[in-house]
């Protein structure tokens, strides 16, 4: 039987130990899960699949998995993504030509000049669904 000094020093160790796990867990937890929107993912068409690959390669490490965002980039399932703010060539133009920080607090977006046409109309197809799904649709822009 171990002496109560013992049983003491053994009880401090254990709560140092999970008190330094638990700081670890939520310091690499935190910097692993950066997303700031969640977000539902339906059953998607075929082009959307192909545009989930394409993002996943290209933009996630920006814009987050499905688009929900992330330290480095803002989530594309956001309402002021909505067709009637952002349409379709706005998606293409920032593709080809990049972005200047304008929404956001993030850096200006780079161009991404080894995506295809074909495979960024497959990317918003994809982002399209995503909106859709989580209840972001055309709204007329105003100014």
């Amino acid at each position: 039987m171990k002496s109560p000094v013992q049983m003491s020093t053994l009880l401090v160790l254990a709560v140092l130990v999970l008190g330094a796990g638990v700081l670890g867990w939520r310091f690499f937890s935190s910097s692993l899960t950066t997303a700031m929107v969640r977000v539902k993912v339906p059953e998607l068409s075929a082009v959307a699949l192909r545009g989930q690959r394409a993002f996943d390669a290209n933009c996630a490490t920006c814009h987050g998995p499905n688009g929900a965002g992330s330290d480095k980039g803002p989530p594309l399932v956001h309402s002021i993504y909505n067709p009637g703010h952002h349409d379709d060539g706005s998606f293409f133009r920032a593709a080809n030509r990049g972005v200047q920080r304008h929404h956001w607090n993030f850096g200006d977006m780079p161009p991404l000049p080894e995506l295809t046409e074909g495979q960024v109309a497959d990317v918003i197809r994809y982002v399209r669904e995503l909106q859709e799904a989580n209840g972001i649709f055309y709204q007329p822009h105003q100014m």
